[in-house]
């Protein structure tokens, strides 16, 4: 297993790049990169697949809510995604490849993977190998996580020296109605870490005093969180995290 380099536990990570949309920066989008970039902010960015299997720098599965399109990301080729302008913005929905060429090492990416098998279950693969074959040719900084223990079990086989974690939190089932609460409850207990080889976490700073984050932590696993909405909430999630995803203020540059 390879450490989460350093870089991650310095600047504070812009979630989703350091978006605004009334700024005509969309999130993850290229201009959120290149504001955070150029604000010397860590980067974390989401992923999901193309029709063709090329990965993509965006959130949801559905085009609906941040462009004007519809339907899912996985029924358009990435060419037809590059000409789909994202709301609020001049650009279309970029490829991974293409953001880490933007960024070209100058901070450090963190990149979600975005669970595809809509269970959290094994159905894996195609995804991950469009990562692994971006993120292995990339010098800079780069770690990969994911809600899904597979995925990262995944990233392990394909990409071993790329560093890699588990995105946690309590899995209410306000927050997971889809998920049953035999999974939800597994989840939550974070039972994964060893067996994925994973190397640090990315909890919700709603729940970082729960006991399996203390249990990780007390092990020196670096402990970062998601997602942090303003100056008195980044000072809470300080008390335990290690560094913070945040979005919506610019966050001082603590580390």
């Amino acid at each position: 297993m390879t450490d989460l380099p350093a870089a991650f536990l310095g600047p504070p990570l812009a979630h989703r790049a350091y978006h605004d949309a009334a700024a005509g920066r969309p999130e993850n989008s290229r201009a959120a990169v290149r504001a955070a970039v150029a604000a010397g902010y860590g980067i974390e960015i989401d992923v999901q697949l193309s029709r063709d299997e090329v990965a993509m720098v965006f959130h949801d599965y559905d085009l609906a809510r941040l462009t004007g399109e519809k339907g899912p990301v996985r029924q358009r080729t990435a060419e037809d995604l590059a000409l789909i302008r994202l709301t609020g913005g001049d650009e279309g929905i970029p490829t991974l490849s293409e953001i880490l060429a933007l960024v070209d090492g100058r901070v450090p990416v963190l990149i979600e993977i975005k669970d595809q098998d809509g269970a959290m279950g094994p159905n894996v693969g195609p995804l991950e190998a469009a990562v692994a074959d971006a993120v292995t040719a990339y010098a800079g900084p780069v770690a990969v996580m994911s809600f899904n223990p597979h995925a990262v079990a995944e990233m392990a086989r394909l990409a071993p020296d790329v560093p890699r974690g588990l995105t946690t939190c309590a899995f209410s089932a306000e927050d997971w109605p889809i998920l049953n609460a035999t999974t939800r409850t597994l989840l939550a207990r974070i039972p994964d870490f060893d067996r994925t080889g994973a190397t640090f976490i990315s909890h919700d700073a709603r729940d970082l005093r729960a006991e399996t984050v203390a249990v990780l932590k007390a092990r020196g696993v670096p402990v970062l969180c998601w997602t942090v909405r303003s100056p008195e909430a980044e000072t809470q999630a300080r008390e335990i995290a290690d560094n913070i995803t945040f979005e919506g203020y610019a966050a001082p540059h603590a580390g």
